[in-house]
């Protein structure tokens, strides 16, 4: 029925307003009785074997919604009814910015691509903690956290400082954003100078904390190897507990869209099915380089159940799907779990 019925008509609608329309009907349909019974009842499929232990937390199912869909911690719970394992949330920022001017969001329809240039926009911190103050989390929660685009990078320090420190008590985890290509100087944090000081200081903060809270770095696909590595080694060493592999990519490999069409888009970093196999060696790479010692969430281009399979075969220890859940419907995580279940024992 999604692909026939509603993804067409989604579809008729720029991106962005496609996306604040499901979000709207999320928000209407917490308020119908027994919408949520239904739901779960459709969409999650009990999975006891395939429940893992990762960061001290035990997860239900391997299969998470990746960063950038719930920007604001909104809806976490009305999502997870869909089968989620886990839930990211953002990326938020100490102060609510506005992001990049629209248009901003693009679908690749004949690729099963989106190219986004959203620039982190987000009520901000305290908007998503008074959410999840007010409606208590049923999943495992994620916080992706960044600087403000206002913020030099010499002080990007302080930005992750203050959002981690107000969301420390809500939520179950932190993903840190140093990669996002839609902000301005951004990627550059991933520089092991700037990443280790401004993540150095989260792990001594945390230590100020009754509960522990896993911190994973988030990287690009498109990261230089030498870079890579150096990260790696600092994040081995350091405390950190995983790395997110990985983000969007500037690359617009894999497109068979006109150039024409590429150019009009513009910039932005590419998601979907043409990252697939770059984000799958990011994984295998990051696996293989740490014996396998450190746990990776794989998330790029996870369009079905058997690239979810192929992306835990390589090393993730959880995998995350953001474009598959546009392009091929609520029922994917359902059928990711199926799959595996079906080939666990083969």
């Amino acid at each position: 029925m999604y692909k026939h019925l509603i993804r067409p008509i989604l579809f008729r609608f720029n991106a962005e307003t496609a996306h604040n329309i499901t979000f709207g009907a999320l928000s209407v349909l917490k308020r119908i009785p027994l919408a949520k019974q239904v739901t779960r009842l459709m969409f999650c499929k009990s999975a006891p074997e395939l429940s893992k232990e990762v960061f001290g937390r035990v997860f239900p199912n391997p299969v998470g919604l990746a960063g950038g869909l719930d920007k604001n911690g909104e809806h976490y719970n009305d999502l997870a009814n869909f089968g989620f394992g886990f839930i990211e949330i953002g990326s938020l920022t100490p102060e609510p910015q506005d992001g990049n001017p629209k248009p901003r969001l693009f679908r690749v329809v004949k690729d099963r691509a989106i190219i986004n240039r959203m620039g982190i926009n987000n009520k901000g911190v305290k908007n998503a903690i008074e959410h999840l103050k007010r409606e208590r989390p049923e999943v495992i929660v994620a916080a992706n956290i960044s600087k403000n685009t206002s913020s030099m990078n010499e002080d990007a320090a302080k930005d992750y400082e203050s959002a981690f420190a107000l969301l420390y008590d809500f939520v179950d985890m932190f993903v840190i954003n140093l990669s996002c290509p839609n902000v301005v100087g951004l990627a550059k944090l991933q520089d092991v100078s700037f990443l280790s000081e401004i993540v150095d200081k989260l792990l001594s903060l945390r230590m100020y904390f009754d509960e522990y809270r896993p911190i994973l770095v988030k990287v690009s696909p498109d990261i230089p190897q030498q870079q890579l590595d150096e990260i790696i080694e600092y994040v081995m060493m350091s405390g950190v507990d995983g790395i997110v592999a990985g983000n969007t990519t500037r690359s617009r490999d894999g497109l068979t869209i006109s150039q024409d069409r590429i150019d009009a888009i513009g910039n932005g970093g590419m998601s979907g099915a043409p990252l697939f196999r770059k984000n799958l060696n990011l994984v295998k790479y990051i696996h293989d380089k740490t014996g396998g010692n450190l746990p990776v969430i794989g998330v790029g281009g996870i369009m079905s159940p058997e690239q979810a399979k192929e992306m835990l075969d390589a090393g993730a220890s959880l995998i995350e799907i953001y474009s598959g859940f546009i392009y091929e419907g609520p029922g994917l995580v359902k059928r990711i779990l199926k799959y595996l279940q079906k080939t666990r024992t083969k």
